[in-house]
């Protein structure tokens, strides 16, 4: 059911509201990615030394355009982590957007939602930020503690992250703040295999760029789903 609610969220990335949002997150994705990168390769040029002595070779002086070059990889491996809190942030700020495209598409006959106020989708952002990027940043010692199983480790945090956030952010469009926290919980096991397959693609690099759009528009039907279910066997 899980797969069908993610090939449901691929089959409408044709739709024009998707490819607007789609554009827009890729352009402040490759933004804050080129950042990074901007700030390495700059931090490179002040720090390397011109000129390199090394027993046996004499003077190297092509060092800082090695590092500069060698630095292109480690951005793409940064990518991998800096995709998460990427993700977090892109769903807050623009679910709405992406949760109504689906529901004007799959489910026309719902009521219509009152939108969330910005500085509480702000707040939601950070909110939700803070918590993924303090728990990755804990998470170090077990990624190197279990290096074999890093990106498992990886996966299984991030997954249970952001299915939660991502579940809870698209059902608070219907239910109280409230319920949509016990909803989550009630089901906490399918929505965590669900961000798992949206931490999954995180955590390659180009195709981690879709993951945001994606995951809104899978927990969207998700949560349908679920609250469809609930609905009959009450």
């Amino acid at each position: 059911m899980i797969i069908s609610d993610f090939l449901r969220a691929l089959a409408q990335l044709a739709d024009p509201r998707f490819r607007r949002i789609l554009l827009l997150g890729l352009g402040l994705t490759l933004g804050l990615l080129f950042g990074a990168y901007a700030l390495v390769v700059g931090l490179v040029s002040v720090l390397a030394p011109d000129v390199v002595t090394l027993p046996l070779i004499g003077e190297v002086t092509w060092v800082k355009n090695l590092i500069s070059g060698a630095s292109i990889l480690l951005m793409m491996v940064l990518s991998v982590f800096l995709m998460v809190p990427v993700a977090s942030a892109f769903t807050s700020l623009f679910l709405e957007d992406v949760a109504q495209a689906v529901e004007d598409r799959h489910y026309p006959y719902l009521p219509p939602v009152k939108p969330v106020p910005f500085s509480q989708a702000l707040r939601d952002t950070l909110s939700f930020l803070g918590v993924i990027v303090v728990a990755n940043l804990l998470a170090l010692f077990l990624y190197l503690l279990f290096a074999p199983f890093a990106l498992f480790i990886f996966w299984a945090l991030n997954g249970f992250l952001l299915g939660k956030e991502y579940f809870q952010l698209v059902a608070a469009r219907r239910m109280a703040r409230v319920d949509a926290r016990h909803l989550a919980r009630a089901h906490l096991p399918q929505i965590w295999m669900a961000g798992a397959l949206m931490a999954v693609p995180l955590s390659v690099p180009l195709v981690n760029l879709l993951v945001p759009i994606l995951g809104a528009a899978t927990f969207t039907h998700l949560f349908h789903r679920i609250s469809k279910t609930q609905t009959r066997s009450v």
